[in-house]
């Protein structure tokens, strides 16, 4: 290696480790600022006198930000450059959450809620997009260990805003520290050298849209995936708790224990086991992980109060699938499409998350929390069928077709 092959290859790292940073530290504002939500929400009842439909309004309007960002942004990405559309993503966060400083009105609440939470989720996935750009030797071990970053932030922000969260001057306290946070997260992304990847020449002069997303035979595979993954992930946040105490007889400090193993074991889980989806590869990581987290998730469940500490540990294999899940969808689309592809599949199956949470409160009440909590298992069983059907029928197109699928 030459002089100058050698000055190549330290820019090129100096380049990667100011973009892992920059990103860790975006990662950390972003875990923290969505984990708020849920802490803070007995203070915003007694602060606003709400109700539990003006309460649930807000999570509500958050899946809506969601869907509308996801839509829109992953369009605009595919036809702007992704680190501009990234920093201003950025931008629109922060201006949202100074929102929550400079007001003390439920309503305007409810507009940062939709702002922050739908910025928040475009941002995570346009970093999922721009790590194999940034990153071409490992993207998914990198996407696996930025996902444990902020899983760190969710973490350890659960449990220090859950000690000092006793009024609405904590909330906007935390928000302050939160922006500070992501100022530095956007200054250090702004310095980071990112070079676009070169369109196919062929479909150069062709813009593609949400028809060409849809007419790919991997778009409702990949929204059935990914939407059953949702409701079984998801419905452990949303409902574990409330299935413990009523069902299996567990107190509330139990139940939240065994919660937090689940998620602490996903957190850990994705440091741990990055190298080996550095190894597998895409596919096979999902595969081996999405077997053996089927098979605990619903021997846990099934098993009742006797399998609980087996649906708790499950979560360390849940770990890389969310991230490589996203990660997988790359390889499926043109890279002038990808980041349209991406917002479309996870908005749309985010749906699945909403009509599960409306129509599971009325499941339980007709058949009880104990028939109620069987769907989750069945649900985690199809998206592993689903996704094994999927990986025999559609095969990566060519231009990803190398060995991280």
């Amino acid at each position: 290696m030459n002089d100058y092959e050698k000055e190549e290859k330290e820019m090129s790292n100096k380049k990667e480790i100011l973009a892992y940073v920059s990103m860790s530290v975006i990662m950390i504002a972003l875990g923290a600022s969505d984990a708020m939500r849920g802490i803070f929400a007995l203070v915003f009842e007694k602060h606003f006198a709400l109700t539990n439909t003006q309460i649930s309004l807000i999570v509500t309007i958050s899946y809506m930000g969601n869907l509308v960002f996801l839509l829109v942004g992953g369009k605009i990405a595919d036809r702007f450059h992704k680190k501009a559309v990234s920093l201003s993503v950025m931008c629109i966060w922060c201006l949202a959450a100074l929102l929550y400083l400079v007001t003390d009105n439920y309503y305007a609440l409810l507009i940062g809620m939709f702002f922050t939470m739908g910025a928040s989720t475009l941002m995570n996935t346009l970093i999922n997009i721009m790590t194999p750009v940034l990153f071409a030797s490992a993207p998914a071990m990198i996407i696996n260990t930025l996902f444990f970053v902020q899983g760190i932030g969710t973490t350890g922000s659960q449990k220090l805003a859950g000690m000092y969260a006793s009024d609405i001057n904590s909330w906007k306290i935390t928000n302050a520290i939160l922006i500070a946070i992501a100022v530095i997260g956007i200054i250090l992304l702004a310095f980071t050298p990112m070079k676009e990847p070169k369109r196919q020449q062929a479909n150069a002069s062709k813009s593609k849209g949400f028809k060409e997303v849809v007419q790919n035979p991997a778009f409702f595979y990949l929204i059935l995936i990914l939407g059953c993954y949702f409701v079984a992930e998801h419905g452990m946040l949303n409902w574990f708790v409330s299935y413990a105490y009523n069902k299996l007889g567990l107190s509330m400090k139990q139940a939240s224990t065994f919660l937090s193993l689940f998620f602490g074991g996903i957190t850990i889980g994705r440091l741990i086991f990055a190298p080996l989806i550095a190894k597998f590869g895409i596919q096979t990581s999902i595969k081996v992980f999405g077997g053996v987290a089927t098979c605990f998730y619903a021997i846990g469940i099934v098993l009742g109060a006797k399998g609980v500490f087996i649906l708790s540990i499950t979560g360390i294999f849940f770990s890389v699938l969310y991230p490589t899940l996203i990660m997988m969808i790359q390889g499926y689309y043109d890279s002038d499409i990808v980041s349209t592809a991406t917002g479309s599949i996870i908005s749309v199956a985010t749906i699945f998350d909403i009509v599960f949470n409306i129509a599971f409160g009325y499941i339980i009440d007709k058949i009880g929390f104990g028939k109620g909590f069987m769907i989750l298992p069945i649900t985690m069983c199809i998206f592993y069928v689903i996704f094994r059907i999927f990986d025999k029928r559609v095969t990566v197109i060519g231009e990803n077709n190398h060995e991280i699928y």
